[in-house]
């Protein structure tokens, strides 16, 4: 809609985890780093967290491209599967031929002997499980039973958790603390800094097409970074509505006004702002509410 107005070649800041728009800042390289060197030491467990929106799916998906060729990836978008569903998810990704009624033992035997398979080529097989506070904990202890499988030398499994903080509550049950031990590197992905946003912003827009000096005023990123808090989600959401409201203007400059317009048709952005100006309000809103629930079981 907008990119012929502002000279760009594609949309700069669509939500889809296309990783040419990947910016190295050093919250996400660090994360990448971190999760090559784990890959490359072949640890058992991996586990990267983050609050919803801070690009644990981008970074996944960077992660896997950046793996040589002596790596095999399977990954798995939504792990909510009981025990032998998410084994049965890991052995369709993989390849493993299996009878159409093979029971547990077969199953295992089938991922296995695959695994020993990939070993031989010199290959290491690495499972990338995103939204992972949501595996229930059965299949958490199937996961790291199947890291149980090894060489003389090393792993034939290597798992890396992606999910929000809740992962790390689950984590810290007693019943799957042999899975925590087995943890050896990990990551929280936390929010933008005021200056990396206004990096991110550029880089975004660089590698769209952006070819001019500043396409968002100082004041529209400080105003953007008030609004999103550096969740690049937001950051994404935000700044795409403010490119349509310049464009629609005939600007060719995105100002404070624009991303302030943007903010407020942006619910999570909305809630964020009414959170900041008035905390107070929102301990009395639950204060209120306890006070009510009460009072109907009272009566």
């Amino acid at each position: 809609m907008y990119q012929a107005h502002f000279g760009l070649r594609e949309p700069p800041f669509g939500l889809t985890p296309d990783t040419s728009f990947f910016f190295n800042g050093p919250q996400s390289q660090k994360a990448l780093n971190t999760l090559l060197v784990a890959a490359r030491n072949g640890e058992g467990f991996i586990k990267i967290t983050g609050e919803v929106g801070t690009g644990k799916t981008f970074l996944c998906r960077k992660f896997m491209q950046s793996l040589g060729d002596d790596f095999v990836t399977a990954y798995i978008p939504n792990p909510n599967l009981p025990p032998r569903s998410l084994i049965l998810a890991l052995a369709d990704d993989l390849d493993v031929l299996l009878e159409k009624d093979a029971d547990q033992h077969q199953l295992l035997k089938g991922i296995n002997l695959r695994l020993l398979n990939l070993a031989a080529q010199g290959k290491r097989v690495l499972l990338c499980l995103d939204e992972a506070q949501a595996i229930p904990v059965d299949s958490l202890e199937a996961l790291r039973l199947l890291t149980n499988l090894e060489t003389e030398k090393r792993k034939l499994l290597q798992i890396v958790l992606f999910g929000q903080p809740e992962l790390d509550v689950k984590l810290a049950l007693p019943e799957i603390r042999q899975l925590a031990q087995r943890i050896t590197f990990h990551y929280h992905l936390g929010p933008l800094s005021r200056d990396d946003l206004d990096f991110y912003v550029a880089h975004r827009l660089r590698v769209a097409g952006f070819a001019g000096a500043r396409l968002f005023s100082r004041g529209g990123v400080a105003r953007l970074y008030a609004a999103s808090g550096g969740i690049p989600r937001l950051v994404n959401i935000m700044a795409h509505k403010a490119l349509m409201l310049a464009y629609g203007e005939g600007k060719q400059q995105v100002n404070r006004r624009h991303v302030a317009l943007a903010a407020s048709d942006t619910v999570a952005a909305s809630r964020r702002g009414w959170q900041r100006r008035w905390p107070w309000l929102a301990g009395i809103v639950v204060l209120t509410a306890g006070c009510a629930v009460a009072w109907t079981l009272l009566k």
